[in-house]
């Protein structure tokens, strides 16, 4: 058993440090404050090539594993970007995985270069208002004509549907769920953007789709095995989601600890204070067990093991104890933690996503005793 970073993670993780820290406390204020896809830094990871990380190499992926992406991803959350930063660049991690595994060699070496370059960024239109995570009740069409796929329906939380160049789309075909990744474009496509509590420089969006065409040789796979092509992804997703937690998490309890530290009432640091370090100390403790589970899970993935409890596991320890240091780092503050200018409600607001997506904590609940404990199906 080895519980540490090889050389070349420790040297990932601090490349993504090097180059996060050209991104300041004030860059997310602002973001946060005005909105706006955070393009500088996804131009400053492409340039460095970390945005194929997970990708092939012979299209200009760097051909590692989960286990690196996690890294990265956590990186970037930790530095201060949270998942304003870390959401900026999710999909190219594990959002193509579908095609990396299924597709032809003529999609892959058509659709995979652009989005590792950054050239191309794209978005992730699964999830439908009536149908949430029942994935399979999806009722998106796509009406087959000759050579070419007609799209209608609605899709609810696409993030970076306003920037992106492409989408990897799920709908109902005549034989079933299928899967498409094709053009995304807005002169033909209505594109609602939600407004949100908070993650403000990365958008979500309803996307309605109406006759909207898509060529045959954008299915990936065959039609109506969609789903299964989905379900390849979702084990990783939730990995990286987890990891990207933990690095919030940690962010939050680091500046929440250096203002205890400097914070004077009554004559004496707050920090020395049990009723303040206890709670921070039990909060690293909670986001060292969670990433204790996030690394089994990616090295299980990478290993070709069976990975479902344990990512499953990772995202909802992960989830719940991010939240519970954000919050407390506000609690840490005082009334400070309320001001946009000390960051942490703005950590608090973004470990939310941490816990409903991309399953909820009922959801993994429910998994757990079912697949590892046994116990009957309660949905």
């Amino acid at each position: 058993m080895d519980f540490a970073l090889s050389q070349e993670q420790e040297q990932i993780r601090e490349a993504i440090a090097k180059i996060c820290a050209r991104f300041d406390d004030a860059y997310w204020l602002k973001k946060d404050k005005e909105g706006g896809f955070p393009a500088e830094l996804h131009r400053a990871l492409a340039g460095d090539g970390w945005l194929g990380i997970a990708m092939p190499e012979e299209f200009g992926g760097a051909g590692l594993g989960i286990t690196e992406a996690a890294v990265m991803m956590q990186a970037i959350a930790e530095s201060g970007a949270g998942f304003s930063g870390a959401s900026a660049v999710h999909m190219n991690i594990f959002g193509l995985n579908p095609v990396v595994v299924f597709g032809t060699k003529e999609q892959q070496k058509r659709m995979l270069p652009g989005l590792i370059s950054g050239k191309e960024r794209a978005c992730f239109a699964v999830t439908e208002p009536n149908t949430g995570l029942n994935t399979r009740k999806i009722k998106v069409k796509a009406e087959k004509k000759k050579n070419r796929y007609f799209i209608s329906g609605q899709k609810v939380w696409i993030s970076t549907a306003q920037v992106a160049e492409k989408v990897l789309l799920l709908a109902r075909a005549e034989a079933g769920l299928t899967l498409f990744y094709t053009d995304f474009d807005r002169g033909k496509i209505e594109v609602r953007e939600i407004e949100k509590m908070g993650r403000h420089a990365v958008d979500s969006n309803q996307v309605f789709f109406d006759a909207y065409p898509v060529p045959e040789e954008d299915r990936i796979g065959e039609e109506g095995r969609g789903f299964e092509y989905i379900l390849h992804g979702m084990n990783p997703e939730r990995i990286l989601i987890a990891a990207e937690s933990v690095g919030l998490g940690r962010c939050a309890v680091t500046r929440a600890a250096a203002y205890a530290k400097e914070r004077i009432v009554f004559d004496r640091p707050i920090g020395q204070n049990q009723g303040v370090q206890h709670p921070l100390a039990a909060n690293w403790m909670a986001l060292e067990a969670a990433n204790l589970m996030v690394f089994k899970a990616a090295w299980l993935y990478d290993s070709g093991k069976s990975c479902g409890a344990e990512a499953n596991a990772a995202k909802y320890l992960a989830g719940e104890a991010a939240f519970d240091a954000c919050q407390q780092a506000v609690m840490t503050h005082g009334g400070f933690g309320y001001a946009r200018e000390y960051h942490v409600e703005r950590y608090l607001r973004e470990s939310l996503i941490g816990r409903i997506a991309p399953v909820s904590p009922q959801m993994v609940l429910n998994f757990i005793a079912e697949k590892v404990l046994g116990l009957p199906k309660s949905y």
